[in-house]
């Protein structure tokens, strides 16, 4: 198999694009955020800076700074920057368009540490927006430092757009191969753009393996300070090794105890948990009542930002479809928008005479403003016990909104007598619009 040449150049991640088109002269801060390395940079200053030179904005007001790079170190010092970046404004009747990169690095560990006071980027950033004449976009790596904060220290003046690595429909306007080849190398690889740029699976899982161990751990280990790194490294491989699956702190502890014969507390595990979500690795789904329509705690699910990423930290040993796919939906959804929970349905009946209460679970709920659809993940249908074990939640919710089961094999969309659809999952994740079939 056969990858296609330039592929960041043909990959033009439109819906991101667009987001970022829609923000325009808005008055906020943009903030364009994700786990390192799934393109941030190439949107901002390669897909966005090109479309802003093509509607007649010259280079000298294009403003990019790349805080990561070392050539650019003078200006994380935000006094500095600021400097720098007021001096760019040269045409106070003009309009500017400053494009910063990786902006934490211009805020301090000391900053972070002091509560007390916003860290003086906020500061800067501010300042300029009081110019009026300057539209900013910022990247950053990290939701402690940028999608919260900062949407608190500009007082509604952040605008979020999440970016996340190439989706499978992304994967496959860029791949040379048929759907089932593409699927063979996605499970495994994942989505991180340099991995489409590399011609053997030796490289791809080489860079896989080396990003998450001396990229996100590294950092991670070094910004928190972390002692115990091999408590945190091996709550990373069982979070890995259960995606999808229900569990809790509690859970985990027991776990580390019992398989791992390690104590770690359900408190420090629940703190690691919370640095590799900052760092946009993994994501959580918590558990709704659909009847009862209310969130029910713990436990909750993991699922992982990447497929690849996921696979490299275990060594590629754990290929196991029926949960990756799942991954890949839940990813998907979070692409289109949507929130995300796991979904948990009471049935009450009569069983020998008794009454009984159980509870089902529904694989996903997906909301997104006042529309919302149930989705149960199911690799195959192989008997009708199978068909009628993933149908079980679904005939018990009461509402009208779309119902859908997504299996592995190429079929029609079929919905039966009940309403339920049941499509491919290469329907849902290549076709925009498949949630409203």
């Amino acid at each position: 198999m056969q990858i296609k040449q330039q592929i960041k150049q043909q990959i033009k991640r439109e819906r991101y694009l667009q987001n970022l088109i829609d923000r325009m002269h808005n008055g906020m801060v943009k903030v364009v955020t994700g786990v390192r390395r799934c393109g941030k940079t190439y949107l901002l200053f390669n897909i966005f800076g090109d479309y802003l030179r093509s509607q007649g904005v010259d280079d000298a007001h294009v403003i990019e700074l790349a805080l990561d790079d070392e050539r650019n170190a003078k200006y994380r010092n935000a006094t500095a920057l600021a400097t720098h970046l007021h001096s760019l404004v040269a045409n106070k009747h003009e309009m500017y368009y400053l494009l910063l990169d990786e902006v934490q690095f211009a805020i301090t560990d000391e900053e972070l540490k002091d509560t007390s006071m916003p860290p003086k980027l906020y500061g800067v950033l501010n300042g300029l927006l009081r110019l009026r004449n300057v539209d900013i976009y910022v990247t950053g790596s990290n939701s402690k430092m940028l999608s919260s904060d900062i949407m608190t220290e500009f007082r509604g003046r952040g605008d979020e757009v999440r970016v996340r690595p190439f989706s499978f429909s992304e994967f496959m306007y860029g791949f040379n191969g048929d759907i089932y080849q593409g699927w063979a190398e996605y499970v495994v690889f994942g989505g991180m753009p340099l991995t489409m740029m590399m011609r053997t699976d030796e490289q791809k899982s080489r860079y896989l393996e080396n990003l998450f161990t001396e990229t996100y751990l590294k950092d991670i280990i070094a910004r928190n300070r972390l002692a115990k790194t091999r408590e945190f490294e091996d709550l990373t491989n069982v979070l890995a090794s259960n995606i999808g699956a229900l569990t809790n702190p509690t859970k985990l502890e027991a776990t580390f105890n019992s398989v791992l014969h390690m104590k770690i507390s359900a408190n420090t595990i629940n703190t690691y948990i919370g640095y590799l979500k900052e760092a946009f690795i993994v994501e959580e789904a918590r558990r709704f009542n659909v009847k009862g329509r209310k969130y029910i705690g713990s436990p909750v699910k993991y699922y992982f930002e990447d497929v690849g990423l996921r696979n490299a930290r275990l060594g590629f040993r754990q290929i196991e479809q029926t949960h990756i796919m799942e991954n890949i939906i839940y990813n998907e959804l979070r692409t289109r928008g949507y929130s995300v929970d796991v979904g948990e349905v009471e049935k009450r009946g009569k069983k020998e005479g008794k009454d009984y209460r159980a509870f089902l679970e529904v694989d996903f709920v997906a909301n997104i403003g006042s529309n919302r659809c149930y989705i149960q993940s199911a690799y195959a249908l192989p008997t009708e016990e199978k068909v009628k074990q993933e149908k079980a939640s679904l005939l018990n919710i009461n509402d009208s909104f779309n119902k859908i089961i997504l299996v592995h094999d190429m079929v029609k969309p079929t919905r039966d007598t009940h309403g339920i659809l049941t499509m491919s999952v290469f329907d849902f994740l290549l076709n925009p619009g498949s949630l409203s079939m």
